[in-house]
């Protein structure tokens, strides 16, 4: 089944920018995310959807490559079609512009056969190291902060497994030894240089080696206190709610951070029944009428 157009599937458009393409990502992927909507599949493959939209999206490169034609909404790449216009006209119109070529190890080594003589080869009293080549590569928010494993396409048809080192920040380049372009004369090759991109979360947020995150709590639950589930980057723990607790207040999970690393900070947010509840209304008018208190005193 064909992947959907990745603008209809975040619902932005064509010329969002990148920070709009993110608050859409995080919105969809809250609302979607599987630990909030447990059993429910068309939940899963919807999260699944937004989480490939944003992978392409995020990247500019297969966003532009996108964008062009040149991969379809899954990054498959498209076959490539020639046509003499796009040799008769160049960037915005200007026809029979100057075209620029990219040349592998075996048109240097061609080119070098010319100057040094093809008897002797290109190799001959030359070595050179290969060139880098450089990539990106989205991965989730977990992965970066457990380490994992990404699969990543260096080449139409050829791939390398990529180990990712719990821990890793967004923007932190990656080098892959050998992986570049291939030497010439003997040399040794380049490598790939892997520029990785962390997805946001739809509720954890990294504050260093801490996490953080905004947790729901019902009325009951922070006015009485008592135990609930909170999510952490290795599963979900029983946290306790002391009595009284109030919307901002903030809780310590130790050694449940980045790797193991920091903390986990857990913010609670006070919630009301949906739909408001007649019982509870009643009861909370009377209450204010004998017992008046204000929260913005000093304000």
């Amino acid at each position: 089944m064909a992947a959907e157009d990745p603008y209809v599937v975040l619902g932005v458009s064509r010329s969002a920018s990148d920070e709009e393409i993110r608050r859409a990502y995080r919105k969809l992927a809250k609302q979607y995310h599987p630990d909030l909507n447990p059993g429910k599949k068309d939940a899963e493959a919807k999260f699944k959807a937004v989480t490939a939209a944003y992978d392409l999206l995020s990247d500019p490169e297969k966003r532009r490559r996108f964008d062009a034609g040149e991969i379809d909404a899954a990054g498959n790449e498209r076959p490539e079609r020639a046509f003499y216009r796009q040799w008769a006209e160049g960037a915005g119109g200007d026809k029979y512009q100057e075209r620029h070529f990219e040349f592998g190890a075996a048109d240097i080594d061609d080119i070098l056969s010319g100057i040094f003589g093809r008897g002797r080869g290109a190799g001959a009293g030359m070595r050179m190291r290969g060139g880098d080549r450089r990539y990106t590569l989205t991965v989730d928010f977990l992965d970066a902060v457990n380490g994992a494993k990404k699969r990543l396409a260096l080449d139409p048809g050829k791939y390398l497994d990529v180990t990712i080192p719990a821990g890793l920040e967004d923007g932190q380049v990656l080098r892959l030894k050998g992986q570049g372009e291939p030497g010439i004369g003997g040399g040794p090759p380049g490598d790939a240089l892997v520029e990785v991109k962390v997805a946001p979360h739809p509720y954890f947020r990294r504050d260093g080696q801490d996490l953080r995150l905004e947790w729901p709590v019902s009325l009951a639950e922070a006015l009485l206190g008592g135990k609930i589930e909170v999510p952490t980057s290795t599963g979900r723990v029983a946290l306790s709610i002391p009595k009284g607790s109030n919307t901002g207040t903030t809780l310590r999970l130790k050694g449940k951070g980045v790797a193991g690393k920091g903390d986990q900070y857990v913010t609670l947010k006070v919630v009301l029944p949906e739909p408001p509840d007649p019982e509870l209304e009643n009861f909370v008018r009377d209450w204010a009428a004998r017992r008046p208190y204000t929260p913005r005193r000093g304000s």
